[in-house]
């Protein structure tokens, strides 16, 4: 217990590969969340996630260095697929994972039923962001933590700690997303794949970069221009909901949806904690070990600073942060679009 009255939050830190997972536990997480090779996970990119042997010798490597391990199985299953889920769900007790953390209400019935001693985190793709829909997972499946959506301030948060019967995560550092987790249908528009049902959002085999004899680059997501740059100007991994396009009688092109931005809430850490947030999110399972390795290490200093009463000092992370802006998002204030 800190002299500020809250409790020790636990830094819950990505692990995209075998490799990332031994780096974010060397650098100081005490919990790791990874996926599977398959559609069961929102990261679904090749190259990406954990072979069930691989998983099996990643907790072994977790727990012998006093870290915890989630298995992500929170994406949807379409009609007549359900099989490949309830195989995910299976693996996760005979592997000795920590806890899954569940999206879908069928799945997460199916995980509570078949397997009523396996810890449930409620994903934030299931878009639970009212103390109702919350309890009602709780009541319904025994979900012992509910990470929440990206559009709460920090008193909204504090307001429904009070009110459920489960711990509360939040994210501090990474991508922010379109504000409706888990009903995005943007990717599945242009690719016909979808991040809510196959776990990938702009496929890498549809992302396409043409250069033109100046240098300035378009990039395309299928048959979509998503954006234009300039020569020199920084380049983003194309996503419809980041793209610029000709909008408005200006006919000017602009971010239509989201700018890219990342969320940044190391000045509100104190504040998350005493708002009764007891795990602390960082997002970026498809980020290198060098960010992994540079952000975790970052967060694991300050919050160990602010639990002894001393300011934290966190590191200069914008380079680290997408287009090289930071935002503290909703979280501060409902004006942040």
């Amino acid at each position: 217990m800190a002299d500020g009255g809250f409790v020790r939050p636990e830094l819950v830190c990505p692990a995209g590969t075998p490799a990332g997972l031994r780096t974010a536990v060397d650098a100081g997480a005490d919990t790791v969340y990874c996926g599977l090779q398959n559609a069961t996970n929102a990261r679904n990119f090749p190259g990406l996630n954990f072979t069930p042997v691989e998983l099996e010798q990643a907790v072994v490597y977790a727990h012998d260095h006093g870290a915890k391990v989630l298995l992500a199985v929170n994406t949807f299953p379409p009609a007549g697929q359900f099989d490949l889920w309830k195989e995910a769900i299976d693996l996760a007790p005979r592997v000795d994972v920590d806890a899954v953390i569940v999206a879908d209400i069928g799945v997460a019935d199916y995980a509570s039923r078949s397997y009523p001693d396996l810890r449930l985190h409620l994903s934030v793709q299931g878009g639970a962001s009212s103390p109702e829909a919350i309890r009602f997972h709780c009541e319904a499946f025994g979900i012992k933590r509910v990470v929440l959506p990206r559009i709460l301030t920090v008193s909204e948060i504090a307001g429904i700690h009070s009110q459920i019967p489960c711990e509360i995560e939040a994210f501090i550092f990474g991508s922010i997303g379109m504000m409706a987790e888990g009903r995005c249908s943007l990717s599945s528009y242009a690719t016909g794949l979808s991040t809510n049902m196959d776990g990938v959002c702009s496929p890498a085999a549809d992302v396409h970069y043409e250069e033109d004899e100046d240098h300035n680059l378009t990039t395309r997501l299928g048959a979509f221009v998503i954006d234009r740059y300039a020569a020199g100007e920084n380049a983003g991994y194309p996503t419809i909901c980041k793209g610029r396009y000709l909008c408005g009688a200006s006919n000017d092109p602009a971010y239509a949806f989201e700018e890219p931005v990342s969320l940044n809430l190391s000045a509100l850490l104190p504040d998350l904690a005493k708002a009764g947030v007891t795990a602390l999110k960082i997002e970026g399972r498809q980020r290198s070990r060098a960010y992994v390795k540079t952000v975790v290490s970052a967060f694991r200093k300050a919050v160990d600073a602010i639990m002894e009463g001393r300011d934290p000092g966190l590191a200069d992370l914008l380079a680290l942060t997408e287009g090289h802006r930071q935002t503290e998002a909703a979280y501060r204030s409902k004006t942040w679009r």
